[in-house]
C-alpha cells in the first residue's frame, strides 16, 4: 500500500494519476498549504524539502520517496509499466520527464506567480515567463507532430508534462495555435485513470477570474508568496477545472 501526501497541484496530480494508471492501491493525505502543513516538523521528517508530493511505500519497510519525478520513476520501476526497460527507451522517457521537471514546471510556476498572484504586475517578468512557456509548448507541439506520445508508448513523461500543460489557461499561455499539443492534451484528458487521478484530491471547479471563489484563492496564494509561508511557485496549484 502506498501512502500519498499531496495537494491539488500539478505535481500532486502527477502521482495520483500514475497510481490510478498503474492500479496501485494507495491512501491519501491532503496537506493544507494555508496552514503551512508542508513545513511542519512531522512532514519534514518525510520530505526534508517541505513540499508535496511524497509517498511512503508501506509494503517496502516504509520506504519514503519525495520529488514528483523520482516518485514516478519509482512507481514505474516497481510495477514494470510506463517506463521501458531497454536503455534507449528508458532514456527517451527520462529525457522528456526531465524536460518537464527542469522547464515546463518551473516556467509555468513562475508565470502563475507573476501573472496571477503578485499584487503588483511586472510586465517584463510576465512577458519573460509567458514567452518561455510558449517556447516550451512549441517544443512539445513539434515533438508531437508525428507521434502520438512524447516517448514512444504512453509513459510517465506524458503524465508529468500533461499535469502541467493542462493548466495553460491559468498561466495565461494559449495553445490554440498548437494543434498537436492540443490533440495530445485532449487525448490524455479522456483517459479514465487520468480523470480518476484528478479527483485525488478533487480538482478545483471551473471559475472565472471575476468569481468570488477565484478571488479568494488568488488572495490565499498571494499571501503565501508575499508573507513567505511558501514562496515555491510550483506549490501553488492553479485554479483550473478537471476538464481544462
Amino acid at each position: 500500500m502506498i501512502e500519498l501526501f499531496t495537494a491539488a497541484t500539478p505535481n500532486g496530480y502527477k502521482v495520483s494519476i500514475a497510481l490510478e494508471e498503474l492500479g496501485v492501491p494507495y491512501t491519501l493525505r491532503v496537506l493544507d498549504f494555508t496552514k503551512g502543513e508542508q513545513k511542519q516538523e512531522w512532514y519534514r521528517a518525510i520530505n526534508p524539502n517541505g513540499r508535496i508530493p511524497a509517498i511512503i511505500d508501506r509494503a517496502e519497510d516504509d520506504f519514503v520517496v519525495f520529488e514528483s519525478g523520482a516518485i514516478l520513476v519509482y512507481l514505474a520501476e516497481k510495477t514494470g509499466r510506463l517506463l521501458p526497460r531497454d536503455a534507449k527507451g528508458r532514456s527517451l522517457v527520462l529525457q522528456w520527464l526531465l524536460f518537464q521537471m527542469a522547464g515546463i514546471g518551473p516556467m509555468m510556476g513562475q508565470a502563475n506567480v507573476f501573472y496571477r498572484y503578485l499584487p503588483e504586475k511586472i510586465p517584463l517578468a510576465i512577458d519573460r515567463y509567458h514567452g518561455e512557456v510558449k517556447r516550451l509548448f512549441r517544443v512539445l507541439d513539434g515533438r508531437l507532430a508525428d507521434r502520438e506520445y512524447l516517448a514512444g508508448d504512453y509513459s510517465i513523461a506524458d503524465i508529468a508534462n500533461w499535469s502541467w500543460v493542462r493548466t495553460w489557461k491559468w498561466s495565461g499561455v494559449p495553445i490554440d495555435d498548437l494543434p498537436y499539443l492540443t490533440r495530445w492534451v485532449e487525448q490524455i484528458r479522456a483517459r479514465p485513470a487520468v480523470q480518476a487521478g484528478l479527483q485525488q484530491p478533487p480538482s478545483r471547479p471551473s471559475l472565472t477570474e471575476d468569481d468570488a471563489q477565484a478571488q479568494k484563492f488568488i488572495e490565499e496564494a498571494r499571501k503565501m508568496v508575499v508573507t513567505g509561508i511558501d514562496r515555491s511557485a510550483d506549490q501553488l496549484g492553479p485554479l483550473t477545472p478537471s476538464g481544462t
